[in-house]
């Protein structure tokens, strides 16, 4: 596979994923954030979405539950470049009756670069790093030319 360089935008397009046990935990850190993520386009699956909107003042997109196809909506979006970083606060303690499309969402965010924290400590990472709200330079997969060599 061949790479090309892309900048990601100052203004990030941002995933926001919580499993059922999680969802508090990723409330209170997007209330603790709410300033900074206010700034950028949020994306997020059905309940977990719904949830932020109604106790937070964040503008959400919201997909459709994970577990009905929404976590296979962001990793599509991710593949479109439609997602920048991801927040995906999920439950290791728990088995998922999803878990094969948790882990699909996982390796595409791997496959096309995108940062993902896994838990607060990993999110407090990525929120306070410079690059959260400056353009920088990464490289993703160059699927033009993938095809081209295919052809």
């Amino acid at each position: 596979m061949e790479f090309k360089s892309i900048t990601a935008p100052a203004a990030k397009k941002i995933a926001l994923v919580a499993h059922d046990n999680m969802k508090a935990d990723l409330i209170t850190w997007c209330l603790r954030y709410q300033q900074q993520l206010s700034a950028h386009t949020l994306f997020a699956t059905g309940t977990t979405g719904t949830k932020i909107s109604q106790q937070t003042d964040l503008k959400v997109s919201k997909l459709i539950s994970g577990p009905l196809g929404g976590d296979q909506q962001i990793g599509a979006m991710i593949t479109e470049g439609k997602v920048d970083l991801m927040i995906f606060f999920w439950d290791p303690l728990e088995a998922q009756p999803h878990d094969p499309d948790v882990k699909a969402l996982l390796r595409l965010a791997a496959v096309w670069n995108i940062p993902v924290a896994c838990n607060q400590a990993s999110a407090d990472f990525i929120i306070s790093s410079p690059l959260f709200s400056n353009t920088y330079e990464k490289t993703i997969p160059d699927y033009e030319r993938y095809l081209e060599s295919r052809a």
